[in-house]
């Protein structure tokens, strides 16, 4: 007897159908449980939960249970701790955009906070990594030729803990980490100057490196500005400016001869 093949073309669908309505009747009571298990905790056994297993790396249950907390006691420290550690759950994650709004959140709302430090370090350390850095480390790829889209918004994030909390434990990296980024701007525009040059517009080029003197004073890249200055003055016959520039170099450099500004690699300081 042959088999209904009605049957037998409907059953893979059917089957289909089933394993859908039970995934979904899993995920529901997965969720109702868990609807039900916060419900029963007080604000510091959630907070208490949360914190263990954040500290286990549970990362995904940790925000679920913080997130619940921030919802259902919203004036309490328990809440405003719980907002503090969503900002790092987050980073960790990789979810940088809601770090990011976390911090943003937890400073609108706590603008005196003794933890605020914290809070504003997050915001540059998340604008610091959004650059692959390790592609100049490992590589040796100049990432400061491309424009720094991000990286004042890093400065001024890490420039905050730095001058309003000074004797915070996060300013001391946070100053290493300004300098960088200052380095890197300063770099930035010394290559713009470069562009500059290499299509003879010696005007252009000098103004760009005197804005590397004027705005990041002691970086490896004033070296490469004020040469860049020289040679800029020199073709354009301005014999003053050049020779300021000269003593301004011989003071700065003394024993060293200019030589033309060339790729150094400035992002070793780091």
């Amino acid at each position: 007897m042959k088999p209904d093949s009605g049957l037998v073309c409907g059953y893979p669908r059917f089957a289909g159908l089933l394993l859908l309505t039970m995934l979904a009747v899993l995920g529901g009571c997965r969720s109702g449980g868990l609807e039900r298990e916060i419900a029963r905790q007080s604000v510091q056994t959630l907070y208490d939960n949360a914190h263990r297993a954040m500290l286990r790396n549970d990362f995904e249950y940790s925000s679920q249970l913080y997130e619940a907390l921030t919802s259902r006691y919203p004036f309490t420290e328990q809440a405003r701790q719980a907002r503090l550690d969503l900002i790092y759950l987050y980073y960790r994650r990789g979810d940088k955009e809601s770090a990011t709004d976390a911090a943003d959140q937890f400073l609108l709302e706590n603008p005196t906070h003794p933890r605020c430090d914290y809070a504003w370090y997050m915001k540059g350390l998340i604008e610091f990594e959004r650059t692959p850095y390790a592609f100049e480390r490992w590589f040796g790829v100049n990432m400061a030729r491309r424009p720094p889209t991000t990286i004042m918004t890093a400065i001024t994030a890490f420039g905050t803990v730095v001058q309003r909390y000074p004797k915070s434990e996060y300013a001391h990296d946070a100053r290493r980490r300004m300098i960088y980024l200052r380095n890197r701007m300063a770099e930035y525009e010394v290559n713009v100057a470069r562009y500059y040059v290499k299509r003879g517009a010696w005007l252009a080029a000098a103004q760009r490196s005197q804005r590397v003197l004027e705005q990041y004073e002691g970086a490896p890249a004033t070296r490469d500005a004020l040469e860049i200055m020289m040679e800029s003055y020199e073709r354009l016959d301005l014999d003053d400016l050049k020779v300021n520039t000269e003593k301004i170099y011989a003071l700065n450099f003394p024993g060293s001869q200019p030589q033309p500004a060339a790729g150094r690699s400035w992002w070793r300081f780091w």
